[in-house]
């Protein structure tokens, strides 16, 4: 299909952790032109970076928001490649893709690494984190997924903010798919930088992503960097400076971004938010089960972003023919990332409501008559 036949049909809708379904006050607010030097744009960005530190219970000057362009991972890169120091070592925390690739950024700019590796339906051993950082001096820096969309788990950051404190260490959480929609008070939970993305739960479009910092620790990112674009130090004092960005930044995706924060206040702010993505997985879930669906992740350590649904083994099923006819009925699902268990993922987030959630089971079980499945039979 070309982009004026898209044009012409609605929007399929996203059960994806993002990009996301929007809402079209959002998509309109990125239809303006405006100079990135403009004092309007520059004043909407400090607006959208002091709304940010709100958001996670905290205030300039003892925290700062920094806005980096770019996809999310931009943002994790920016944070671990500035913020570890020449001899430092990060204890990174793994149970998903994700985590991994906090590693693999730690690899390539020859930052050490010391993991500690679990299942990706198995949260990390506490205990052994304790005695990571125990026998481990070295350890500056400790990385952790708080909503690991590999499968949907959500991994204790409340419980590792109290570790890290105690030991005196800089916590790093990638909450990409939980800031906006779990709420998080990053003084309380002891948490150093916090890295999520324009397009995830506060509803906006692709574009940036934002580290959220204790200023004390973005002090010691000065001259720490190994990349120009990711200087986070540089990033940050560029903003504080003039309000500039150092090279082009997404005008429109801002734009889009500022609507998207007060389209969250209007809702109700996060509690509200996270109480609509609640209801939108609980109705997802109980009818996925209805229908023979089996969920990879027990209820307990499951978020309420995106759902893991094992492929079933009836031989009729292709994840590729499911997936297509979905898809042409208007309903975007999203494969699975696990290494282990064949899955697909669903996401309840973005501008969902349980009517969607609705017309998305019906659809499925439409798929399921077509292709002769029947789930409900063993």
């Amino acid at each position: 299909m070309t982009l004026p036949e898209m044009q012409k049909t609605r929007d399929k809708l996203l059960f994806t952790p993002g990009p996301l379904t929007t809402a079209m006050k959002v998509k309109e607010a990125a239809l303006i032109d405006l100079g990135s030097r403009d004092s309007t744009f520059i004043s909407l960005v400090q607006q959208i970076r002091q709304k940010l530190l709100d958001l996670a219970h905290v205030e300039p000057p003892e925290y700062e928001a920094v806005i980096i362009q770019g996809s999310g991972t931009f943002g994790i890169e920016s944070a671990i490649s500035s913020a570890l120091p020449e001899g430092g070592t990060l204890l990174n925390i793994i149970n998903g893709a994700y985590g991994r690739r906090i590693s693999q950024i730690a690899h390539i700019h020859s930052i050490p690494v010391i993991e500690l590796i679990y299942e990706e339906n198995q949260l990390p051993d506490i205990q052994e984190i304790e005695t990571a950082l125990k026998v481990n001096s070295e350890i500056t820096h400790v990385a952790i997924i708080h909503g690991e969309t590999t499968t949907g788990l959500l991994n204790p950051i409340s419980v590792l903010g109290e570790i890290t404190a105690l030991y005196n260490k800089a916590l790093i959480v990638d909450a990409m798919s939980t800031f906006g929609a779990y709420d998080i008070d990053m003084k309380k939970l002891n948490i150093s930088y916090l890295i999520s993305s324009s397009n995830k739960c506060i509803e906006g479009i692709p574009g940036f992503s934002y580290v959220l910092a204790k200023r004390s620790e973005l002090e010691k990112c000065k001259g720490q960097s190994r990349s120009l674009s990711l200087d986070l130090f540089d990033q940050w004092t560029g903003l504080n400076s003039n309000g500039q960005f150092r090279f082009t930044p997404p005008v429109q995706a801002l734009l889009a971004f500022h609507t998207a924060l007060n389209l969250l206040d209007k809702e109700g702010g996060v509690d509200a938010r996270a109480i609509r993505y609640r209801e939108n997985n609980k109705l997802l879930v109980n009818e996925m089960k209805k229908a023979g669906f089996e969920i990879y992740l027990p209820d307990e350590i499951r978020s309420y972003i995106i759902t893991s649904f094992i492929y079933p083994t009836h031989p009729n099923f292709s994840f590729e023919m499911f997936y297509s006819k979905l898809n042409e009925k208007g309903f975007v699902i999203y494969p699975g990332k696990l290494s282990k268990v064949d899955c697909f993922r669903i996401g309840n987030i973005g501008q969902l409501f349980p009517d969607d959630i609705q017309m998305l089971v019906d659809a499925i079980a439409d798929v399921l008559r077509e292709l002769k499945i029947d789930l409900r039979v063993k």
